[in-house]
């Protein structure tokens, strides 16, 4: 499925797959306490129907540890958990049942440690995630190469082979940084150096409109290449609106079929109509739509069906009349009047055909 064709080793996290051919699989991060389990499950819930395939929660002290079994009896998607500085709490949040555990082997508290964590994870049969992000470089390649892609791709290979030595191998890697052009080169190195799965994402990436930019510059860029097999868009609120953006970053690059795709023109001094209001109707009310549709909705009839020749269902429209088009040919001429109600009713009946 992927358009590099780069192809990962598969691992199973829960009751889903990553990996090994499998679609691109969107995550987040509850920002809710885990030991407040009504509370996070109550955003879990709202993150799921948003399309969110899996969820990670901190683990910060033994009250988040315990709250784990609770919290993955009242949810359908695979739960993460997020433990970083005490190997203690890592054995109990597996004991408690997460699907996969996040973990630092750097911080983790040494080699016994790291022992005890990777016996606990192997007899569980979980994977893991490792990796490194710019605030996260072990020190020898911190100093020997900076701040750059080689230093985040040492030491998150670094972090695999001191979990590799105790026989774990069901891991996925991430080497995330605030900058684009870093995570794009650090994740390209990346996937050169190894087979294991990768979750792609830009760390630290800020408010609604500044994440969403470069989550899409960078994760597009990713994706096109064939790289990722999970992905967070990281966006400082809500994390419900990571899971629209990032199912919009998949169907920008084509990795997501199942949605009506609305087209429209920016609208230029010969557009007569208010298209851009009807542009912004159409879009919500197909929001939900899980079938493979493009809809066009055109400024004027200039070459409004001509640029959208490939539409189901489009409309272009001038002063006076619109025309509805599919496929590029003329379905009917309307008053403009009733142009409106009747491309909505036309889309109605393609989305519930």
């Amino acid at each position: 499925f992927k358009i590099g064709g780069r192809m990962t080793r598969k691992v199973k996290i829960g009751n889903i797959y990553v990996g090994g051919g499998q679609s691109v699989k969107v995550q987040s991060m509850c920002t809710v306490k885990t030991s407040r389990v009504d509370e996070v499950c109550e955003q879990i819930a709202a993150l799921e129907d948003a399309g969110c395939e899996i969820i990670r929660v901190s683990v910060l002290d033994e009250e988040d540890a315990a709250a784990i079994t609770a919290v993955k009896s009242r949810i359908n998607i695979p739960l993460v958990a997020d433990i970083h500085f005490s190997a203690k709490l890592a054995v109990a949040a597996i004991e408690a049942g997460c699907d996969k555990v996040r973990i630092n082997p750097g911080n983790i508290g040494g080699e016994d440690k790291v022992k005890l964590v990777a016996d606990c994870i192997r007899a569980h049969g979980i994977p893991v995630r490792v990796g490194a992000n710019t605030g996260s470089i072990e020190r020898q390649y911190l100093e020997k190469y900076g701040v750059s892609e080689r230093s985040l791709v040492e030491s998150a290979l670094h972090s695999v082979a001191m979990l590799e030595k105790y026989g774990i191998n069901n891991i996925v890697i991430s080497v995330k940084a605030s900058s684009v052009p870093l995570t794009v080169r650090s994740y390209r190195l990346l996937s050169r150096r190894t087979g294991y799965p990768l979750h792609i994402g830009v760390t630290e990436a800020g408010t609604y409109r500044a994440a969403l930019v470069k989550s899409s510059v960078a994760l597009g860029a990713l994706l096109l290449d064939g790289i990722g097999d999970t992905m967070r868009v990281s966006i400082t609120g809500d994390p419900v609106r990571e899971i629209g953006a990032a199912r919009d970053i998949l169907r920008a690059v084509g990795l997501e079929k199942d949605f009506a795709d609305v087209i429209s023109c920016p609208t230029c001094g010969r557009c007569q109509w208010d298209s851009s209001g009807l542009a912004e109707e159409v879009s919500a009310l197909v929001q939900n739509c899980r079938k493979p549709l493009k809809i066009a909705v055109m400024g004027c009839v200039v070459n409004g069906p001509g640029e959208a020749a490939e539409a189901d269902i489009g409309i272009a429209g001038s002063k006076d009349y619109c025309v509805i088009f599919k496929k590029g040919k003329l379905l009917r001429r309307v008053p403009a009047a009733e142009a409106r109600t009747e491309f909505l009713k036309e889309i109605k009946d393609l989305t519930d055909g």
